[in-house]
């Protein structure tokens, strides 16, 4: 059995990490658009409003249904037909290269991680008292007052270490959108390791890189947890 090459592997690090940058802004951008579409579907179910509730319910089994690798696919592939139709119809010109895999992939992670999010924004809620939201129209708040300066910050806490796990999820599940040719972590391994057939070198780096930056949004949450318990301490909660 042939010995890993450790040089080779080095050697291969600084262009492996041109592809955090990219791993970044899809878990960073999909996370941030996922958790507000999840926040107003969660209200949607929460407040039982008719018709739109019957279509977040079908939209959450859906996609926490299917595999993720499924839905990115639908989407690389769906998106440029639909356009493309669409474009017939105005008669516009359309190309299938128009569409950025990088455009796809955000489009994909976003909406398979707010189907995710619906729940954890939903469970937080109904986490906090009902009794407060009662109190604060006693003391002449409406309701919009109420849940952004009540019930919000304190679900939020309640929610804090969920949304830590699905951004560690979704960073890890980025390493998909190499199947629709973005050049991430994972996109760039693969070229480098079908070039050089040095794949498990090439693969443990990547390896490691996604170790370290799932480590680092670890203690990043960790120290917003920290801080959330402090504040609910100072509630008395």
């Amino acid at each position: 059995m042939q010995a890993i090459d450790f040089q080779f592997a080095i050697d291969q690090l600084p262009h492996i990490l041109t592809g955090v940058p990219f791993t970044l802004l899809i878990a960073l951008v999909s996370m941030a658009v996922s958790l507000l579409i999840g926040s107003v579907f969660a209200f949607i179910r929460l407040f039982r409003i008719p018709v739109l509730r019957q279509f977040v319910t079908l939209y959450v089994s859906f996609f926490r249904g299917t595999p993720l690798i499924v839905q990115l696919f639908a989407f690389f592939y769906g998106i440029p037909y639909v356009l493309s139709k669409m474009s017939d119809s105005f008669g516009l010109s359309f190309h299938p290269d128009m569409v950025s895999p990088l455009a796809v992939a955000l489009i994909a992670f976003s909406l398979h991680s707010a189907a995710h999010l619906t729940e954890v924004v939903r469970s937080a809620l109904l986490a906090v008292d009902k009794g407060q939201l009662e109190a604060a129209k006693i003391v002449g708040m409406t309701t919009k007052q109420a849940m952004v300066r009540i019930i919000l910050p304190q679900a939020f806490v309640v929610a804090l270490p969920n949304l830590g796990n699905q951004l560690v999820q979704l960073l890890k599940a980025t390493s998909l959108s190499f199947t629709i040719g973005v050049l991430e972590i994972m996109g760039i391994s693969r070229i480098i390791a079908n070039d050089g057939y040095q794949f498990l070198e090439t693969y443990l780096v990547s390896a490691v890189i996604y170790w370290l930056l799932s480590i680092l949004f670890e203690l990043a949450f960790a120290m917003l947890e920290k801080r959330a318990r402090v504040y609910r301490r100072s509630l008395g909660r």
